[in-house]
């Protein structure tokens, strides 16, 4: 029996946790989360100085507190607590999250953007950046650092728009610079291929990105990597196939990152030893 309720205790302990912890993840950044941190902390340090020094008349005083302060917060936070309450609602269900925990979008959500331009035979040309960096052609487009989203990438590659030409460029799961200038490809297999087929293929042959074509003719998708052109038809292989393509780039892209932040992080701390 004394397992049982001590194995009770402990799933008790563990959800109550791990719902306090969703709730400050979801809140964190924000006013609410920054008044509910404050207002904690005081509760907990006020509850623990009672409970030593035995003040049972303020103890009742401050329980009594605290539910009128736990009442007017949920009154005067209403539309956070209802944007947190949403986002908890959406974790849950079955819908398909567009962003990570640190902003970036999806490999399913940048999918279905370049999807939703084939569908509509929008031409594109953008870059996801691995382990080379991609900031030299950037220089020669305009700098953005946006959000990546379908109406953004659909606006970007809308002519005649002035950043409809050239190639766009993805980092971090962000739209890093639009209007970019790719290398072009001397392979004699595509000299039947557009210039953006061939620049993708160029960019593929001096970096290691990942660069993902759409035909304004025929709104086929194509893959370039490694200085090999892939071309996909049918709309579900190419739906597959591209989540699988970027999830794969953005994962190296991010192992990259951190390798790379590592790296930084060690010659500084050997430069300040120094």
């Amino acid at each position: 029996m004394a397992e049982w309720i001590d194995l009770s205790a402990i799933a008790q302990i563990a959800i109550l946790y791990i719902v306090i912890y969703a709730i400050l993840k979801r809140a964190r950044g924000s006013r609410f989360g920054q008044v509910l941190m404050g207002v904690g902390l005081l509760a907990a340090a006020l509850t623990l100085f009672t409970f030593v020094f035995h003040f049972d008349v303020l103890s009742v005083i401050l329980r009594s507190l605290l539910v009128y302060l736990a009442i007017s917060t949920v009154v005067i936070f209403q539309p956070e607590i209802r944007r947190i309450l949403s986002q908890v609602g959406a974790f849950g269900s079955l819908e398909k999250r567009k962003y990570g925990p640190d902003g970036a979008a999806t490999p399913e959500y940048v999918a279905e953007a370049i999807l939703h331009l084939a569908a509509r035979r929008m031409g594109a040309l953008i870059a996801f950046e691995r382990g080379i960096s991609l900031r030299s052609y950037e220089e020669t487009g305009v700098p953005l650092n946006a959000t990546f989203s379908r109406e953004l990438l659909t606006c970007l590659f809308t002519p005649p728009l002035p950043l409809h030409d050239g190639g766009v460029t993805v980092r971090d799961g962000r739209l890093a610079a639009a209007h970019c200038i790719f290398p072009v490809s001397n392979n004699p297999d595509l000299i039947v291929s557009g210039m953006r087929h061939r620049a993708a293929v160029g960019l593929s042959e001096e970096t290691d990105a990942l660069v993902v074509v759409v035909s304004e003719e025929t709104g086929a998708v194509s893959v370039a990597h490694n200085g090999r052109l892939i071309r996909y038809a049918g709309d579900a292989a190419c739906a597959t196939s591209l989540v699988r393509w970027i999830a794969k780039a953005m994962f190296r892209e991010r192992k990259a990152n951190r390798l790379l932040a590592q790296i930084q992080a060690r010659f500084l701390k050997k430069g300040g030893r120094a």
